[in-house]
């Protein structure tokens, strides 16, 4: 019955992987719903949730005393620099979605001395956006595009005790519920179709993970720390054999102090085009080599998450491709 029904909704001629971003997974081939989803070329949102910070955004308690010190007494001067220097994507997480992410980097934390339960994404700064609302706006999309499939990396978990846990792995189970993945399965979008889940949920804190079988273990993330793309390439090649590669430049609190009038965006946007043609040479699949997660920042830019999608169609059996042109 469900490969009928899903027969009936599938376009009756081939179109580009990329066609509608918002339902690139449902327009996949069906020679890939058979693919573990750890062998496709899924695209990702690096700190998926800097858009949500404003002047009203403090710093967090993790970063440099000096940097909040500077923000307390400086705000005026200080905070737009900050906010050039931590802010990487501009889109809403919801415009994310429709423009084809399926990995989200998402950081969060418990600001200090907040006697709630209330939980926020940090990176430097906390974000106005509060965790459990964007779960629940995560939740509507997935209701409207039942074929699409995330993973959602929970990470860093700043400020957060084993009550804040319980809470964030409870909101986690009931807002996605039967939608999650176990896992002790190998996640095909066949398998996932079939039983009605779409989401993945990665914790980056054991203890959850060994308590509750809805979660999955951290997925590794390798961070580049690079400021320029020649240098991140280099690193990302080094380190290629773990698969989830992230294209994200950065600077730490000591190359803004020396870039003032910089910001991550120009730095990012500069070297998009090397980067690009980086990801054009990859080729996703089981073998050692092969990439499966690629996170960026501004992810609407240069056609980044198409390139990333497009490479599926390395995974084409020749005569089962379709003309792409």
């Amino acid at each position: 019955m469900w490969q009928k029904r899903k027969m009936k909704n599938r376009p009756k001629k081939p179109i580009p992987l990329c066609h509608e971003l918002a339902y690139w997974m449902s327009h996949l081939p069906e020679c890939l719903w058979t693919v573990p989803l750890s062998n496709l070329s899924l695209p990702g949102s690096h700190d998926a949730m800097t858009y949500s910070f404003d002047k009203t955004s403090t710093v967090s308690v993790n970063e440099s005393k000096l940097l909040e010190l500077m923000d307390k007494h400086m705000h005026c001067i200080i905070h737009p620099i900050i906010l050039r220097w931590c802010i990487t994507q501009e889109l809403t997480v919801l415009e994310q979605l429709d423009a084809g992410i399926r990995y989200f980097d998402f950081r969060i934390a418990h600001k200090p001395d907040d006697p709630s339960m209330t939980l926020h994404f940090v990176h430097m700064l906390y974000t106005t956006a509060v965790v459990e609302d964007v779960l629940w706006d995560i939740l509507r999309w997935l209701k409207a595009h039942p074929c699409e499939v995330l993973i959602l990396a929970f990470r860093n978990f700043d400020g957060l005790d084993e009550e804040h846990h319980c809470h964030l792995v409870s909101c986690i189970k009931k807002i996605f519920s039967c939608k999650l993945c176990p896992r002790n399965v190998v996640p095909t979008l066949q398998h996932m179709w079939a039983h009605g889940y779409q989401v993945i949920a990665s914790y980056e804190d054991v203890i959850q993970v060994v308590k509750h079988s809805e979660l999955w273990p951290a997925i590794p993330y390798w961070w580049g720390n690079k400021t320029t793309a020649k240098k991140l390439i280099q690193y990302l090649e080094l380190k290629k054999s773990g698969g989830r590669p992230g294209i994200n430049l950065t600077g730490d609190f000591g190359y803004i102090l020396a870039h003032l009038h910089d910001s991550i965006k120009r730095m990012t946007l500069h070297a998009l085009p090397l980067l690009n043609r980086w990801i054009k040479k990859q080729h996703p699949g089981a073998e050692k080599d092969c990439i499966n997660i690629i996170a960026g920042d501004f992810i609407e830019k240069k056609n980044f998450v198409k390139n990333v999608i497009g490479l599926n169609e390395k995974l084409i059996p020749k005569q089962d491709s379709p003309n792409m042109l």
